[in-house]
């Protein structure tokens, strides 16, 4: 079984930066890619980043497009989301998932999903 653990959330003022990390552990295989993904307080999870795993292909979501960057270190199994010029509006539960489909709408399944960390964003 695969097992996600995510770290590097918390509070932080606009304008700042924070890095997200997502190892994942349990089983001896390679994604084909991984992704970020938050939901904001009242809201449903929407999509951030994607990056595939031997490629390093990266797709985001406009709004963070040019102030996240998402990235993967093969021989740590980890991936990362640096996140710089933070606004009150990336205030979320940030979340990391393994190999993510797009099923319907804006809803994704996954692999696994990891327990999720939290980035408050202070105007």
């Amino acid at each position: 079984q695969v097992q996600l653990v995510e770290s590097g959330g918390g509070l932080v003022q606009a304008g700042g930066s924070l890095r997200l990390s997502c190892a994942f552990s349990g089983r001896t295989f390679r994604p084909y890619r991984m992704g970020w993904f938050r939901q904001p307080p009242g809201k449903e999870r929407e999509f951030v980043a994607l990056i595939t795993w031997i490629a390093g292909s990266t797709n985001y979501l406009d709004s963070v497009k040019g102030r996240f960057t998402i990235s993967r270190d093969d021989r740590k199994n980890t991936v990362y989301l640096q996140m710089a010029s933070l606004k009150s509006e990336d205030t979320a539960v940030y979340y990391c998932a393994i190999d993510p489909v797009s099923t319907s709408g804006s809803r994704w399944s996954a692999r696994a999903w990891g327990q999720g960390t939290q980035v408050t964003v202070s105007s």
